[in-house]
Order: structure tokens, then sequence, then C-alpha cells
């Protein structure tokens, strides 16, 4: 006998992209791993934050789930992309900083280009060295990310510091 479905029920069936993304756990795991070869292969962290004009509710899903789909369309098939919170979003670049840092413009730019009110991104970016964890990685890619916002969207800044 088929297994059936009820029709109103897979009709109104809707999937968010951005909950079907590894989480913030996974990402540091995964950066872990990337770091110990980012001597011989260079990567680089960018954390894509969403910005719009507070309105005091959160960012419906079905937006997040377009703007999952524009990102995960926006970067490579070898690049990496994860969320790392509720408004933010992760991807590894294999490459150089350089390279990443003008992929991040166009993600942050294919943002904007999706025409919703109000909402704009901005990018924080560190690159990977052996001589750190992913922990590490993820915090000075957040410090960036909160520069970036502080300055207002379609801001990049990449980390340049020691510490």
């Amino acid at each position: 006998m088929p297994i059936t479905t009820h029709p109103i029920a897979r009709d109104t069936f809707t999937v968010d992209a951005s909950t079907l993304l590894p989480t913030r756990a996974d990402l540091v795991v995964r950066l872990d791993e990337r770091v110990r070869s980012a001597d011989d292969q260079p990567a680089t962290l960018v954390l894509v934050g969403l910005l719009r004009r507070d309105d005091g509710w959160p960012i419906p899903g079905s937006v997040l789930g377009q703007l999952t789909s524009v990102l995960a369309s926006s970067v490579r098939g070898d690049d990496w992309i994860a969320r790392s919170g509720p408004t933010e979003f992760a991807v590894v670049f294999d490459g150089s900083a350089e390279a990443a840092e003008a992929a991040a413009t166009r993600l942050i730019a294919a943002i904007s280009a999706q025409g919703i009110a109000g909402m704009s991104a901005a990018a924080g970016l560190a690159g990977l060295t052996v001589d750190i964890t992913g922990s590490e990685v993820h915090r000075r890619a957040t410090l960036c990310l909160a520069a970036a916002r502080s300055v207002g969207g379609g801001q990049v800044i990449k980390y340049s510091g020691t510490r």
C-alpha cells in the first residue's frame, strides 16, 4: 500500500533554507580542521552581518531563507557557508584575504540588491593561520564585523591586528 500525505499539509510545508546551514559550533570545528593546512592553502573567514532599521521585530524566516539562497548562489562551490548567529552568516573562502575581501564586498552588494526595505549588510573577515584556533579566527572576524556594523551597511573590515 503506498504512503500518502495529507494534501493540505504538503501544500503548506515550507523550507527555511537558513535552518539547513551548519551552526556556529560546526563552523568552529571546520575552522579548527582548516587552520592545520592554512600555510599551504590560505583561507579566510568572512562573517556577513545583516543590518536593518530596527523596528523591534525579528527578521522573518522567509527573508533569512531568501538571503541564504542569495549568499549560497554567490559563493564558489568549494567555499563553505554556515550560520554564525541569528543575523550572521559565515563563509570560509579558500584563497587570500584580499580575494575574500573582494568576495565579501560582492556578497553584501548582493544582499542590498534584493531590495528588502531597510536591509543592508556589513562584513568582517580574518585570515586562518596555523598558530591560532578556529575559535580565535571566529573572534577576530566577529570583532571586525562589529566594527563594520558600527560604521554602517556596505562596510567590509579585515582583521590586521596581532591579538
